[in-house]
This record gives C-alpha cells, sequence and structure tokens, in this order.
C-alpha cells in the first residue's frame, strides 16, 4: 500500500523545503511513498547569505540560480516533481518587494487558493504538509499566506462546488502543520555544551514560549538526517556551510541528540490516535487511489 501513498509539501521559498521536514519526506519517499512540493514563490527577495557565492555573476541572476538550488534540492530529497505557484516573494513587511503587486502577499486570496487546489486535484494527495498560525518567531508574510490559502484549499479540493474549473475534487485525508520544538533546539543546545562547543542557541531562542503541547506527531528520522543537511548544501547562495546553527555538529550527533521530526495534526477525516509516529496512521489499509 506505501507505493499507493502522496505526499504534498507547501513551502513559501526555496530552501525552505530544506530546513522543514526534508528527513521526514525523504523516509517516506524510500519507502515508496510519492511527494510533491509546491513552492509559493521564487526567493527573488533573498540575499546572498554564503559569502563564497556573493558574486556578481550571482547576484545578476538570482532567481534562476535560486530555481537550480531548489531543484538539486528537491531532487536530493526525493521529490518526483516541483510546482512552482507563480508568485514573488513578497519580502519583509515595508521593503520594496512587499509592495509588489506580483508579490504572494498581495495575490488576490482566491486566485491563490485556486492554484493550490489545482495542484491538490491533479496530484491527489492523501497527507499535507503545510505552515501553522503560530509563526511568531519568524511572521515573513510568504509564511503566513502559505497558511492562508492553505486551509481554504483543504477544504476546497474535494468541493464540486469550488473552484469548478480547477479539476476533478479530490479530498485529502490529513493537514499536518510543520513545527520546530522547543525540545529539539534543548537537546541540540546541550550536545553543543556536551562537546565543548560554543551553541548557536542564545537567550532570545529560550525566550521563545514552547508550542510543543500542540505538537501530535513525531517522526523518526533515523538514517535521513544528512539527507536535511545535504538538502541545505543545495542552497549554495542562502546556506553558508561554515555556519554552526545548521553545521556546528556532526549529522550522526544530532541525529542522536533528536532524531525526530515535529508535526502538528490540524485536520483528518481518517480515524487515527493522538500522538502518533506516522503521517499515514489510518491510511495504511483501503487507500483511495
Amino acid at each position: 500500500m506505501t507505493s499507493d501513498l502522496r505526499l504534498l509539501s507547501v513551502h513559501a521559498h526555496p530552501d525552505d523545503e530544506a530546513s522543514k521536514g526534508a528527513s521526514t519526506v525523504a523516509r517516506y519517499v524510500a519507502e515508496g511513498v510519492s511527494a510533491t512540493l509546491v513552492c509559493c514563490t521564487g526567493g527573488e527577495a533573498g540575499d546572498i547569505i554564503n559569502p563564497a557565492m556573493d558574486r556578481p555573476e550571482v547576484r545578476a541572476e538570482l532567481p534562476a540560480v535560486r530555481r537550480r538550488e531548489l531543484d538539486a534540492s528537491a531532487a536530493i530529497i526525493g521529490f518526483s516533481e516541483v510546482v512552482m505557484l507563480g508568485y514573488r516573494d513578497s519580502g519583509m513587511p515595508d521593503s520594496p518587494e512587499n509592495a509588489d503587486p506580483r508579490c504572494f502577499a498581495r495575490a488576490p486570496r482566491n486566485e491563490a487558493v485556486e492554484r493550490l487546489v489545482q495542484v491538490i486535484r491533479r496530484v491527489r494527495p492523501h497527507v499535507i504538509l503545510t505552515y501553522g498560525e503560530e509563526q511568531s518567531g519568524y511572521p515573513h508574510p510568504d509564511h503566513l499566506r502559505v497558511h492562508d490559502i492553505s486551509l481554504p484549499a483543504w477544504e476546497a479540493a474535494g468541493d464540486p462546488d469550488a473552484f469548478p474549473d480547477a479539476g476533478e475534487p479530490w479530498t485529502p485525508s490529513k493537514l499536518y502543520y510543520s513545527s520546530w520544538a522547543r525540545a529539539r533546539f534543548l537537546a541540540l543546545h546541550e550536545a553543543f555544551g556536551t562537546a565543548g562547543l560554543e551553541s548557536p542557541f542564545d537567550q532570545k531562542w529560550f525566550d521563545r514560549p514552547s508550542h510543543d503541547h500542540l505538537i501530535t506527531t513525531r517522526i523518526d528520522i533515523r538514517g535521513f538526517y544528512p539527507v536535511r543537511s545535504a538538502a541545505l548544501r543545495a542552497h549554495a547562495t542562502q546556506i553558508d556551510p561554515a555556519e554552526r546553527f545548521w553545521f556546528g555538529l556532526p549529522d550522526d550527533v544530532i541525529e542522536a541528540s533528536y532524531p525526530w521530526e515535529d508535526y502538528q495534526l490540524a485536520d483528518a477525516r481518517v480515524p487515527t490516535e493522538l500522538p502518533e509516529d506516522d503521517l499515514f496512521a489510518g491510511l495504511r489499509t483501503g487507500v483511495a487511489s
């Protein structure tokens, strides 16, 4: 039955697919699940974070470079398809990019929802991974917009009266929000200390409120954490390989310190028991095709 299961991940920018849920997707792909990536923007407002890539020829064609990086990352993770939703990066509030009428944050809501519904109806995923409402740690307009369109798309995809020109209705079974667990950064902070290294988790991380009580689903990603690291490195303009936050500890140490990725089950149309250790809990038999 695993080969009949389908997963759809919805992300805001190139590189989000690597930093959020990459190991989970890689695990399921290895099991035979078909995974599709929706990237809502081209990341046009992103800066060049890696000093080694800050060169005139790279800066001159940054959107094209970021698309190549995205394709490389998606191939490493195992996505069978990358779908660009077709909007520009919105940048941060009050930036020139945020005032661009072509940006994702300013797109007509129904238009963006319909574009996502079209993808859902064509791909026919059983599980959708997206972003939750609580994003106070990094309230990027595009991340907030991903949440804003994902919920109505989840509801509309199976409704024959909604967006009748967007394809044959399909009702996905489970909707999840990606989570960054406080337990994870505490475990990694301790691992840095054990190794005698300076931790990148400073006081502002400890001042953040914990939302771990919202986590319903913990996926064991042992054996797949290196996929995440490789996918991050594929985004050479965005990820500095010397950055302690991403690469300050060896992959095996990180994996041993916190061998899970965490999710919040936002809605389900199949019976399941919480807590879960499988995104496809309740879907392993009798899967609709």
